[in-house]
């Protein structure tokens, strides 16, 4: 599998996992069977691209950027859908976030 379907594949699974989360809070606690079935649907694409892209890059790296990217996607939809506040700290959160994906990769952890 070459980098770019392997990247592209980690992208789709944090896609699907944000677009379920997101989905999660329109749930009602799981009790509106549409945005329940999003939320089932959404998690098992997310796992499902998330081992594809195991296959060839490391788990380490690959949870950092999944998990990272997925917390920062969540908190843009909370703001942007959900009228959740931004402040600076969650800004500034988020840079780390990123710093700290960069050193997993940048710590030769990626192929």
């Amino acid at each position: 599998m070459s980098a770019t379907l392997t990247y592209a594949l980690l992208a789709l699974a944090i896609l699907c996992e944000v677009t379920a989360t997101s989905a999660l809070k329109l749930s009602d606690g799981m009790t509106k069977l549409g945005p329940a079935a999003i939320v089932v649907a959404g998690y098992a694409g997310a796992f499902y691209l998330l081992a594809l892209s195991l296959k060839t890059l490391p788990v380490g790296f690959v949870y950092a950027l999944w998990s990272g990217l997925g917390i920062i996607g969540v908190a843009i939809v909370g703001a942007a859908v959900f009228g959740e506040s931004v402040s600076l700290p969650k800004i500034a959160g988020f840079v780390l976030i990123i710093a700290g994906v960069a050193l997993v990769k940048g710590g030769g952890a990626a192929a």
